[in-house]
């Protein structure tokens, strides 16, 4: 017991150093758009979308509802907005562990933790701030609600849509044969909020589908330039037997989410 407590401290402690220290720890920089585009909006009166985060020609991107969903951290100093962002990453990757590998055990399911947050794409989701794991649970959620034939099904692809946009894809997923009510759920649980406030968000929703779109793919191809480094090595075929590995489904393809 001792030695698996002892292994669990060391891998963990190893990890915290890499994460700090390698090159690419992006020391919180979408967090704190998110937190100045709240402030900005909220605090100061001005417009949620003209706002530019430090005098980068980054600003906030999202839907009117994610403005909305992102509103506490118009309070929460910066000390506090960071501990809020890394619970909430770890309680969802923390979730996700529990659908892929539901019987590991604790030292297992440590070890695991470690080595997601170390793997690149959800360690820029926690040095960045973002809200992409979150997004990732409530579309497995869906997934898994829609094989157990809930009436709930599509309610969370549509509040994932509601605060970014590329979940939205998973739509046409659920409007497959036997997900076409689960689709249908998608519209009171996505667009419903969005428009919950009222006038109070007409405006921001209207520069949100007009210019925002448009800033968000200049802006993403900037980043991709800037932080991206793409890996033109071919997949190994042992990767298939990895617990995370993308599967296929009988009943319909891509299905990546366990049940």
């Amino acid at each position: 017991m001792r030695s698996r407590v002892a292994l669990v401290l060391i891998v963990a402690v190893a990890a915290g150093v890499f994460l700090v220290t390698v090159p690419t720890f992006r020391h919180f920089f979408d967090l704190g758009v998110y937190r100045g585009a709240v402030r900005h909006w909220l605090l100061a009166g001005g417009d949620l979308y003209a706002y530019r985060y430090q005098g980068t020609g980054y600003g906030f991107t999202y839907p009117p509802f994610a403005a909305l969903v992102l509103s506490p951290l118009a309070l929460a100093s910066w000390p506090v907005a960071i501990a809020a962002s890394l619970v909430v990453n770890a309680g969802a990757v923390a979730r996700l562990l529990r659908w892929f590998r539901p019987r590991a055990g604790w030292t297992e399911a440590a070890l695991l933790f470690v080595a997601v947050i170390v793997f690149e794409p959800a360690r820029d989701t926690f040095s960045f701030g973002q809200v992409n794991l979150v997004l990732l649970v409530l579309v497995c959620a869906d997934l898994a609600a829609l094989t157990r034939g809930s009436r709930w099904a599509g309610v969370g692809i549509g509040i994932a849509a509601a605060v970014k946009l590329t979940p939205a894809v998973f739509v046409g997923y659920l409007g497959a044969p036997s997900g076409v009510a689960a689709a249908g759920a998608v519209r009171p649980g996505g667009t419903a909020p969005v428009g919950g406030r009222g006038d109070a968000l007409v405006r921001p929703q209207q520069q949100h589908r007009v210019v925002v779109v448009v800033r968000t793919v200049r802006l993403g191809r900037r980043r991709r330039q800037q932080h991206v480094r793409v890996d033109h090595r071919r997949p190994d075929p042992a990767a298939a037997d990895h617990p995370f590995a993308f599967r296929p489904s009988r009943r319909r393809p891509a299905v990546f989410c366990a049940a």
